[in-house]
């Protein structure tokens, strides 16, 4: 069996990105290929606890960037030692809300950690495992803000921030795209959430293919 595929999701709060996740994996698994859906921070049990601690820290506490940035990649080691890398091993496409971008993105915006820094923390903990695809999901920090209130629910730490920091991070996504866009589409995702599954879907199926209904 050959190995699995790794497929990353990023973008800002409500551009989407869980929406389209339950897309792609119905088309994927239309295609007979084996799917597993993860999440950054999180994926693991020990994963998911830092994910806690970070997106919903003690009443009054706040972490530092690189507070933050460390926490990330503690827990990113876990979700790849004990999922992401044996999913892929095992043959499966693995889909994942968010992965190494963020980190670089949330946690550097706004004063905050180095971009030198970010980058030696990423290359020691992901090895040789970076996605194959990165979608990177674009949409006005107004009509984003708009989407979190009709989803309703607790906002995270992040969520919480004010329009500068969302916009900081926008911009910061939009830069990793055109950075590397060998590995990164960009996704308009102001649009109906089946136009952007459908452009989503047209990237994956021109940058990664294979869909002759196997599940390897």
């Amino acid at each position: 069996m050959s190995l699995g595929r790794f497929i990353t999701l990023e973008g800002g709060e409500g551009t989407g990105k869980s929406t389209l996740l339950a897309a792609l994996r119905e088309r994927l698994e239309a295609a007979g290929k084996a799917v597993i859906l993860t999440r950054e921070p999180g994926g693991t049990e020990l994963a998911e606890a830092i994910r806690n601690l970070v997106l919903h820290p003690p009443e009054g506490q706040v972490w530092s960037s690189m507070a933050e940035a460390l926490l990330m990649n503690a827990a990113r080691t876990d979700h790849l030692e004990k999922k992401i890398r044996p999913a892929l091993e095992a043959g499966s496409w693995v889909l994942c809300d968010r992965f190494a971008d963020s980190t670089r993105v949330y946690q550097s915006v706004q004063n905050g950690v180095s971009a030198n820094v970010l980058k030696l923390l990423e290359s020691s903990v992901l090895g040789a495992t970076y996605p194959d695809l990165t979608l990177v999901l674009d949409a006005p920090v107004d009509q984003a803000a708009g989407r979190r209130a009709e989803r309703g629910g607790s906002a995270d730490a992040f969520e919480l921030r004010d329009k500068t920091f969302h916009e900081a991070v926008r911009q910061a996504f939009i830069d990793v795209a055109h950075s590397e866009p060998a590995r990164c589409a960009l996704i308009d995702a102001s649009r109906t959430a089946e136009d952007v599954a459908e452009a989503a879907w047209r990237q994956i199926e021109q940058r990664l293919g294979g869909f002759s209904g196997d599940a390897s």
